[in-house]
């Protein structure tokens, strides 16, 4: 996705706990803005750093400026986690995801599970159809390596069940993580911040649930999920033994 008008650069002040972040912009003016992301963005939220903003100018909109990436040690990372699902649906479409390629329907947040909506649910002619489920990556703790989820997340692990249902009833489940950073090169859980999570993914894919994890290349012009990296969870042998 290209992001039009494009982003502004600022330097970070703070970011509070759930919808807000201050900053000074380039001329030295001090602002205000949302962040849309209520997550923990472990490593992303040192005051001082360099950020990249958006700007919407409607009158509805209590605050101008929204926070989209942040810069660490020279990568830009995207933290907006109402993106995910765009840049999925517009890797899918193009053929990015092998797997996911050649159905003819692809239809956006269908009811399914108890209480739930799928994120896609995508259809053709003679195959089964696959419930997709987009969850946001941005967390990296050691170099090269994205990791899933960087708090506790039980509504990921009822997820994962509701895709284990789906597999038992004839269609796929998948799980598809995006990454928004390109500074990693392989994907894995991170079982010691939820181990619960892990556990649930692992009776996942025991059950038939597949999973992959899509990178982004990220821009201050764009950001775009453009290939598949390694998932050390998928490794052969890897959920066999254990070894998470």
């Amino acid at each position: 996705m290209v992001f039009d008008p494009p982003l502004v650069p600022a330097t970070l002040v703070h970011r509070y706990k759930r919808f807000l972040f201050d900053a000074i912009l380039d001329d030295g003016t001090p602002i205000t803005g949302s962040c849309p992301n209520t997550g923990s963005m472990r490593g992303l939220t040192t005051p001082g750093s360099r950020i990249w903003l958006s700007l919407h100018d409607s009158p509805t909109r209590k605050y101008r400026h929204m926070l989209e990436m942040v810069e660490v040690n020279g990568t830009l990372v995207g933290i907006n986690t109402g993106l995910p699902n765009r840049l999925a649906e517009e890797a899918i479409t193009a053929g990015r995801v092998p797997a996911l390629d050649g159905y003819g329907t692809l239809r956006r947040e269908q009811r399914y599970g108890t209480n739930s909506r799928i994120d896609f649910l995508l259809s053709g002619a003679g195959r089964p159809d696959a419930y997709v489920e987009v969850k946001n990556v941005h967390f990296i703790r050691e170099e090269g390596l994205a990791e899933f989820p960087d708090t506790v997340t039980k509504r990921g692990a009822k997820h994962l069940d509701e895709l284990s249902q789906m597999v038992a009833r004839g269609h796929r489940g998948v799980m598809l993580y995006v990454i928004q950073r390109p500074d990693c090169a392989s994907f894995r859980l991170c079982h010691d911040l939820d181990p619960a999570y892990a556990a649930a993914f692992r009776h996942a894919v025991d059950r038939g649930v597949e999973a992959y994890a899509l990178r982004c290349r990220v821009t201050p012009a764009e950001i775009v999920a453009c290939d598949l990296i390694t998932m050390d969870e998928m490794r052969s042998g890897a959920l066999r033994t254990g070894i998470l």
